[in-house]
């Protein structure tokens, strides 16, 4: 394995052949939210960000982690590679300069010398001294709160620029220069997909936080006492992310999401959701339960809000990956729903 770690200070006069790259799937909340407490604490965290790969990688372009003083939030490989990046990184927040750091595992010997990683790719990345970039965390504040995505840029030459819908800042640090290629890099971070939850029940144990594990974030409507008190939504309650509402209220409280389920076991109720929903414009709706089950709501449906559901009904919702149990469904909707949120098909 080669590492190569450019992390003290120096002064670099910019070029601006530019590389653009997306954040990768994952769990971005987990790691602006570390971000963030890092922020707040005082603490010398640092953000490290892939900004190219080649051949096999664990993470993509775009991929992040946070290493602070209470160790690192986010995977940026299976593990072998992050006491390398996190002693990278110690001297980026040491220094309060950019840092630049290279791994590079291509090589034959790499599989049995070193962390002996057993991958075949090139990892490039640079760490953000995050207490260097002072007002940051309102932009980082904004997405958690699933109001913008966020664009970062980085230039060789120690200019970072972020911004969230209308509110911008910008950063010039010390950076090291650096040999790649590209000197400027763009990483888009899209704002969290939001789902709506209409009813809980014996899959909320297992689903709420899958899904949120998985990077969504969740909130549940329920009226019925004996769920709304189910310490399976604690978390979600003591967030006042769980509603007390109608499913129409819950839609105009929840604002724009990106996915309703609907998840009562309660045929009535399920019917007043699915005549709600037929007038938004959500672009997946999951109903629980058969085929039949389906029909069934839909004989007590106007024509046009069949038509209007029909498009975007996944029913039934989940996919099937074989057993029964709460546990088994909560699985396949939070696969399928991983599926859909990656142009996968489902």
């Amino acid at each position: 394995m080669t590492l190569v770690s450019t992390a003290s200070p120096a002064h670099d006069a910019s070029r601006t052949s530019g590389a653009s790259v997306q954040v990768a799937s994952g769990n971005a909340i987990r790691i602006i939210d570390a971000a963030l407490r890092g922020i707040r604490a005082g603490e010398r965290a640092v953000l490290a960000a892939v900004l190219e790969t080649e051949g096999s990688t664990y993470a993509g372009t775009g991929a992040m982690a946070v290493f602070g003083e209470g160790g690192h939030v986010g995977w940026l490989s299976g593990g072998c590679l992050e006491p390398e990046i996190e002693q990278c990184a110690i001297a980026a927040a040491s220094s309060g300069t950019i840092g630049w750091l290279e791994i590079d595992t291509r090589a034959d010997e790499s599989l049995l010398s070193g962390s002996a990683v057993g991958c075949r790719g090139r990892l490039r990345m640079a760490l953000l001294p995050l207490h260097e970039l002072a007002g940051i965390e309102s932009v980082l504040e904004r997405w958690l709160l699933g109001h913008a995505h966020v664009m970062l840029e980085v230039t060789a030459g120690g200019v970072v620029r972020i911004e969230a819908s209308t509110l911008h800042r910008e950063w010039s640090l010390h950076a090291q220069p650096v040999a790649w290629p590209a000197q400027r890099w763009s990483v888009s971070i899209p704002r969290p997909p939001d789902v709506l939850i209409l009813g809980a029940g014996p899959e909320s144990a297992t689903l709420v936080p899958l899904l949120r594990e998985l990077g969504w974030r969740v909130r549940v409507a329920e009226r019925r006492p004996r769920w709304r008190d189910d310490a399976a939504l604690a978390r979600l309650r003591n967030a006042a992310m769980l509603l007390d509402a109608t499913p129409r209220d819950a839609l105009v409280q929840a604002g724009d999401v990106d996915a309703v389920l609907v998840m009562h076991h309660h045929f009535e109720l399920d019917r007043e959701a699915l005549d709600a929903l037929a007038a938004s414009t959500i672009p997946f709706i999951g109903l629980l339960g058969p085929v039949r089950r389906q029909e069934d709501l839909f004989k007590l449906l106007r024509p046009e809000q069949r038509a209007a559901l029909q498009p975007r009904l996944r029913s039934p919702v989940g996919i099937d990956l074989g057993g029964r149990g709460p546990e088994t469904i909560a699985l396949s909707i939070a696969a399928q729903m991983q599926a859909w949120r990656h142009d996968a098909g489902a």
